[in-house]
């Protein structure tokens, strides 16, 4: 198995939203804003090659809404995923497998393009990964999470006839103590955890001998590690919180690689046990596991 590390770009939210109650004379130490209070945040989706599958897990906010949308939100760098892919020698026609952590725009706006008037799939080739429990969710969205759930970046997929669903699991950590998960393919399994959103999926890999976990919005970056460091976002910070323990918990053990999508200066991390709890081990790229 061969893993790249996908850039699709560079964007901005604000500081607050994305820390929650951490006030912002801790966190800016972290991610320092910009006069508006806005810090940067990376779009980083990770390409699979696994026997004869080359599998993108998600593929950034995608290149086809308008400029009053983009204004809100400052993108920087590349934003087109063919241009990402190149990088490494790929075109979208090459991918067989497009792995949606969750339907949210910053994670599956690349998933389709508009051509004149019509939506089309970026991925010609690819079967779409969703579940169906997140599917309902995004596409009967709640009020809060609506502006977040574009149905330009969702239901075109559906009409395509390349959506596929992957089986959810009982996920209750009250009960088992333990999060949710299901087998992918041999090096690859889903786990599913639901403080952020509704059934949202973290790829575990086995790679060169180590646990790799895409932690997506679990964990947005090195900065969200410390239990309270929970996105005012998530639907259910308090399930956010009790997931976040349990997974670190089992990932210091097991010696764990933590691959962020969103931390615009670190691409992985492994984890130590301090007086403070869990935190950032060392920090590295992809290439250095």
């Amino acid at each position: 198995m061969k893993l790249y590390s996908i850039n699709a770009g560079y964007f901005k939210l604000d500081g607050g939203a994305m820390y929650g109650v951490v006030p912002k004379s801790m966190w800016n130490k972290l991610n320092p804003s910009d006069e508006n209070n806005l810090c940067n945040w990376a779009l980083r989706c990770l390409l699979v090659e696994d026997g004869n599958r080359l599998i993108l897990i998600d593929n950034g906010v995608g290149n086809k809404q308008d400029a009053k949308f983009f204004g809100h939100y400052h993108l920087s760098g590349t934003t087109a995923i063919d241009e990402a892919l190149a990088v490494h020698g790929f075109h979208s026609s090459d991918i067989t497998d497009v792995l949606l952590t969750h339907l949210h725009f910053d994670h599956c706006g690349g998933s389709i393009n508009r051509i004149g008037d019509k939506l089309l799939p970026a991925f010609n080739n690819a079967i779409y990964w969703s579940n169906q429990d997140h599917w309902n969710w995004a596409t009967q969205p709640n009020d809060r999470e609506k502006a977040s759930f574009l149905k330009e970046n969702i239901l075109p997929i559906q009409e395509s006839g390349q959506l596929q669903f992957i089986q959810t699991p009982i996920n209750d950590l009250n009960t088992t103590g333990k999060l949710g998960t299901t087998a992918f393919t041999n090096n690859i399994a889903i786990r599913f955890v639901n403080g952020h959103t509704n059934q949202m999926m973290l790829p575990q890999l086995n790679y060169n001998g180590r646990t790799m976990v895409y932690t997506a919005d679990l964990l947005p970056s090195v900065s969200h590690i410390p239990l309270p460091y929970v996105m005012a976002y998530d639907m259910f910070p308090y399930t956010t919180l009790q997931e976040k323990k349990s997974f670190l918990q089992e990932a210091a053990a097991g010696n764990y690689v933590l691959y962020f999508e969103h931390d615009a200066f670190n691409e992985c991390c492994d984890l130590q046990l301090t007086e403070k709890g869990i935190r950032a081990g060392n920090c590295f790229t992809l290439n250095d596991i």
